[in-house]
């Protein structure tokens, strides 16, 4: 697959026409789209030809007003249905929505080619001016990485692997790469990251990277579970079906950190990664047993199946020993998150609102929705059992969303935002084919300059 654009050529002008407005298809086009029925709908492609047998121009329909907010990336995804050759888009878009287009198309061209041939996309666009090609290059990299990393079956993407993408991203940028594993955890104060993979036959581990020597010091977690059976409280065969996907975190996280890197923000970049496999053995932790965590609280465990969170304690402490400006996790934590917004959506926490808009307003700028959910402090109370200082899963079944973030929160003294995505885009959409996708880290990524400011 090719993720950059094209740099040279003569190129097939493009013109992104408003199905409210089709006095903008080119008069020389006009008598042709008639002729064809163009009616400018979302993602409809009209080539005009020349009379040389070649193309003279492309026509994007760009729907209506009422249609484009239903879709994204919709005239980025044209890229699968020209044929080979170069193009440029001339008229139609400008500023965000121009950014937007170019990104989807190079994200258009992602094709997951590790045990099946896939045709490759061959149309291929000249970066607009207006655009910074190496910014969109950079993002569509990065997103590349994510969905490879989920989309690889555990078999193939265990905690080794998870660990040995992190050295192969900091190898690929210069940043300094470390781990701990096995029976090292407990030497070195990571007890819950040891107790949720003991029972794996692979060794769970904490890898870390670290980038950049000046600016402000900002640390992403991403929950790196490979496999989830759900431990002793295994479950259901139907629930088990994607549990390939819950290292989602950890890859997004990862995404997000190329970006990052790529463009060379002035930022002390650190990431950890704790990755593990929750499995069944002898040795698998119960319910009712109580562990203590590197922070010095206790959590009971009443839930093996909420071992994301325990795995994110432990991590998230480390983190908060560095004194960071600002601490991003990244997890497909919670179901209750699902149901609360759907998996098009990248849900997140934060105490302050200053943060909560500036995601809020980078997400629409770049077409990467979320969508603030509280750290409501009432609940509080949920998570404590009285037995332990924490419950790891509260009873009754409400507000599990907010709970499990407030769970993590307590491990967290630095600024804190985290978000609880799905990681997986359930039916193909323009520019993201069914499987694993990243969520918030473009928002992130955009909003960077005023988190850290």
């Amino acid at each position: 697959m090719t993720l950059t654009f094209a740099t040279k050529g003569p190129a097939i002008p493009l013109h992104v026409i408003d199905a409210d407005d089709l006095s903008a298809i080119p008069k020389a086009a006009q008598a042709w789209a008639e002729a064809n029925g163009f009616k400018a709908g979302m993602g409809a492609v009209l080539l005009v030809p020349d009379r040389d047998g070649g193309f003279a121009m492309g026509l994007i329909g760009n729907g209506t007003l009422a249609t484009r907010k239903r879709s994204r990336f919709h005239v980025g995804a044209a890229a699968c249905k020209l044929p080979e050759g170069i193009y440029a888009i001339e008229s139609g878009l400008e500023g965000a929505a121009l950014e937007e287009a170019a990104l989807g198309w190079l994200m258009a061209s992602y094709t997951f080619e590790r045990y099946k041939s896939a045709a490759p996309v061959t149309a291929r666009l000249i970066c607009p001016p207006a655009v910074s090609a190496a910014k969109i290059e950079a993002i569509a990299k990065g997103e590349a990485l994510t969905r490879d990393l989920i989309n690889v079956p555990a078999s193939d993407m265990g905690p080794v692997e998870l660990s040995a993408a992190v050295k192969e991203l900091a190898g690929e940028h210069g940043a300094d790469f470390t781990e701990v594993v096995g029976e090292d955890l407990l030497d070195q104060n990571f007890p819950m990251i040891h107790t949720v993979g003991r029972a794996s036959s692979r060794a769970p581990r904490l890898a870390e990277l670290r980038w950049g020597k000046t600016g402000p010091k900002l640390t992403l977690v991403g929950k790196g579970v490979c496999f989830d059976t759900g431990g002793l409280n295994i479950k259901p065969g139907g629930s088990m079906g994607l549990m390939k996907k819950d290292m989602g975190g950890a890859a997004t996280t990862l995404g997000l950190a190329h970006m990052i890197m790529s463009l060379g923000i002035d930022v002390q970049l650190r990431v950890l990664i704790p990755a593990v496999e929750n499995s069944i053995d002898g040795n698998a932790f119960r319910p009712q047993d109580i562990l203590n965590s590197r922070k010095g609280l206790t959590v009971e465990i009443n839930n093996t199946d909420a071992e994301g969170r325990l795995v994110l304690a432990d991590a998230l402490a480390l983190a908060d020993e560095d004194a960071p400006d600002l601490v991003i996790s990244m997890a497909t934590l919670t179901g209750a998150a699902r149901v609360a917004v759907g998996p098009d959506l990248a849900p997140f926490f934060t105490d302050r609102d200053d943060y909560a808009a500036a995601l809020s307003t980078a997400a629409a700028r770049v077409a990467d929705p979320v969508w603030r959910l509280p750290f409501h402090d009432p609940y509080e109370e949920m998570i404590e059992p009285g037995i332990a200082d924490l419950d790891n899963a509260p009873k009754g079944g409400m507000a599990g969303a907010s709970t499990a973030a407030l769970f993590l929160r307590r491990f967290v003294e630095a600024n804190y935002i985290h978000f609880d995505v799905y990681g997986w885009c359930p039916s193909a959409k323009p520019a993201r084919p069914k499987g694993g996708v990243g969520m918030g880290a473009r928002a992130v990524l955009e909003a960077l300059p005023e988190l850290l400011k």
